[in-house]
């Protein structure tokens, strides 16, 4: 007898039973893991390409800097407002590679035959390729239709600005500073913090023949009735003459005045890549119409590179050859290159506006349904899963 609770020897005790509902399934675990391996060779790639880019900029604008065509304190903006345009082909590039590498490790690796002998073709991939890159190419969207026109016109306004602003405004103790378009240096050793006056000046000019240098111990800015400014030097002498010559003169003086001309630059006119989309459409001319077609060209691009990247990626295990990515850079850059020549015939009439940039894009859909026809009908998928 067993009391009323107690298992029988006889008697199996209960099995503890887990419910699969909260289990994943083999699609969701084939998502995620190219998703994240996506992401991390995108962000990779990006990263390098940025780096190259920042890089290219900085020496860009520093030799303009140099020549006197920005100013110094201009530089790392101008860089920001380079890169933004520049970020759509960043983006479709980037997504390109990350699914080129992700896949064609997969078939390094031998995973997949795995994925193959699953059951999934290798049209299972398009889907988590276009779940990876759409959020991708909606950004790229963005920034090509709103942030590149916005950067590209506050850049313009930004170096105008710094243009237009007076000498005076521009002197910082401790440094040089050359007027641009004229032969005047001006150097200041330091500021007071109380009425702003600068101290221990110095200057150089230089005229046809006649050369000149001042120094004073102060200086301070005026502004005439009628906007003129001036640079008032106060216990000075000026040494002024021919260089070769001994007809040197040496002038002390209690005070002087300096006028320094205004720089006022005509606002040059902004290009049409400058231009918002609103205004585009608005105006509807041919450039801006070619604009458009340029805009939208990268975001569509880069999801079409990523089909491509499915049935280029393929490599052999045994051979260990690259040639899918020697085949991928040239297809890259015929396809970019087309663009532009495409762009360009329709920015001068050769293409029609309505046509525009399309025919290469239906190239290249061609070329991704003719590539996958190669890799579905060769079954080399089941050939490499069945050895």
């Amino acid at each position: 007898m067993f009391r009323k609770g107690e298992l029988s020897p006889f008697t199996s005790p209960p099995v503890k039973t887990h419910s699969l509902s909260g289990a994943i399934s083999p699609v969701t675990l084939f998502h995620r893991s190219l998703t994240r391996e996506f992401t991390a060779v995108g962000l990779a790639v990006a990263g390098v390409l940025l780096a190259i880019m920042g890089i290219q900029l900085l020496v860009r604008w520093l030799r303009s800097a140099a020549g006197g065509s920005i100013e110094p304190e201009a530089v790392m903006a101008m860089i920001g407002f380079s890169i933004v345009p520049v970020l759509p082909l960043v983006l479709a590039l980037s997504l390109f590679v990350a699914v080129l590498v992700a896949l064609s490790r997969s078939y390094r690796d031998s995973e997949m035959p795995v994925w193959f002998s699953s059951g999934l073709s290798l049209t299972a991939w398009v889907n988590p390729v276009m779940r990876f890159g759409v959020p991708i190419a909606l950004v790229s969207s963005l920034i090509s239709f709103w942030a590149a026109p916005w950067a590209m016109t506050e850049s313009a306004a930004y170096q105008r600005m710094l243009s237009n602003r007076d000498d005076l405004a521009r002197l910082a103790p401790g440094q040089f500073i050359e007027r641009p378009g004229s032969s005047q240096v001006f150097f200041i050793d330091n500021t007071s913090s109380t009425s702003g006056a600068i101290n221990n000046v110095f200057g150089h000019f230089s005229e046809a023949t006649k050369f000149g240098v001042v120094v004073a111990e102060t200086g301070t800015q005026e502004t005439d009735t009628n906007g003129d400014k001036f640079l008032v030097l106060a216990n000075g002498r000026r040494y002024e003459g021919t260089p070769g010559a001994l007809d040197f003169r040496i002038i002390d003086f209690a005070r002087q005045k300096i006028r320094i001309p205004q720089k006022m630059s005509a606002e040059a006119a902004l290009e049409t890549k400058s231009f918002s989309t609103l205004r585009l459409l608005r105006e509807g001319t041919v450039a801006g119409m070619a604009e458009l077609h340029w805009r939208l060209a990268l975001p569509l691009a880069a999801l079409i590179l990523a089909l491509v990247a499915i049935p280029l990626s393929f490599v052999n295990p045994r051979s260990g050859t690259s040639a899918n990515v020697i085949i991928a850079i040239i297809i890259f850059f015929l396809y970019y290159a087309m663009l532009r020549v495409f762009d360009a015939w329709t920015v001068a009439g050769k293409v029609p506006v309505w046509v525009g940039l399309t025919p290469v894009h239906l190239v290249m859909v061609v070329l991704v349904l003719t590539l996958f026809s190669r890799e579905l009908f060769s079954f080399r998928w089941l050939f490499f899963a069945k050895r």
